[in-house]
């Protein structure tokens, strides 16, 4: 036998793909202390944590306005199941974190979408889980994003009548209203 058949098979690792972003991210370089395109590895027993303050957070954000701890990530396997997931806790008291769009306030923590946008002050963060095997470990694979992550939408309901009033404004006209007989 070869030393190829003999080796051991090998087993993929889940990785954790973080996409960060700030608007002042070029002025006051908040992720500097970050490890951008770089795979590092991680014990799964171990909390990912993020925050400013570098004696307890894996992972710095240099900026006043983020907590000393403002949340970690816990790897887990799901019971009964050889899925491995993520669950992510708010460990800031003063900051509240979205995860696509739900609320966790001080402690509250759920169980890491797939696909999804982590949101706490300016601060916007696209987490991406490529599923792997192994139990023993995890990756995490950070990257800086130029543009904004989440794009801010304004909305508005459209009438009945399928026309936008918007479409008066752009016309000069403001919207008047009118008998739904008279169309």
């Amino acid at each position: 036998m070869t030393s190829f058949e003999e080796a051991g098979t090998e087993e993929t690792v889940t990785c954790l793909h973080l996409t960060f972003y700030h608007p002042c991210q070029e002025e006051k370089m908040m992720f500097r202390c970050l490890n951008f395109c770089k795979r590092e590895q991680v014990r799964a027993d171990e909390t990912a944590k993020f925050g400013r303050d570098s004696s307890v957070c894996r992972y710095n954000l240099m900026d006043t306005r983020v907590s000393r701890i403002q949340f970690s990530l816990q790897f887990f396997r799901k019971l009964h199941t050889s899925e491995c997931c993520f669950e992510i806790k708010n460990l800031s008291k003063k900051t509240k974190l979205t995860v696509n769009q739900m609320e966790l306030g001080y402690l509250n923590k759920i169980d890491l979408p797939w696909k999804c946008i982590i949101c706490f002050g300016d601060y916007q963060i696209l987490a991406e889980i490529q599923e792997g095997e192994s139990m023993d470990f995890f990756e995490t694979y950070l990257h800086l994003a130029e543009a904004p992550i989440l794009q801010e939408r304004c909305l508005q309901p459209i009438p009945e009548n399928g026309i936008s009033p918007s479409f008066f404004l752009s016309q000069g006209k403001s919207p008047t209203e009118i008998d739904e007989n008279e169309l």
